[in-house]
């Protein structure tokens, strides 16, 4: 199943600071097929994430795992998400 976790900024300060460790940990799940696409939005005021995981627990422990939630620069909200396999069918 896909999970989308959405990760608006709370503070400034601890997202520049904690970018980094946050961006490293995205970089790891992907690599371990935790993760399908992840980004920031283009507004700056904050990203989306897209893991991959068996279970609604097993993606918010990555989530709720990510620096930048554990150091309260984001907020986090976490959403299972239908994909859909394209094109569709009409």
């Amino acid at each position: 199943m896909k999970y989308v976790a959405f990760l608006p900024i709370i503070d400034q300060e601890k997202n520049a600071q904690y970018r980094p460790a946050h961006l490293a940990y995205i970089n790891k799940l992907y690599h371990e097929g935790k993760i399908m696409a992840a980004g920031p939005f283009t507004d700056g005021k904050g990203g989306m994430v897209i893991y991959i995981a068996d279970t609604y627990e097993e993606a918010m422990e990555l989530a709720k795992n990510d620096p930048v939630v554990v150091e309260g620069a984001r907020s986090l909200e976490l959403r299972e998400w239908g994909a859909l396999a394209l094109p569709l069918e009409l």
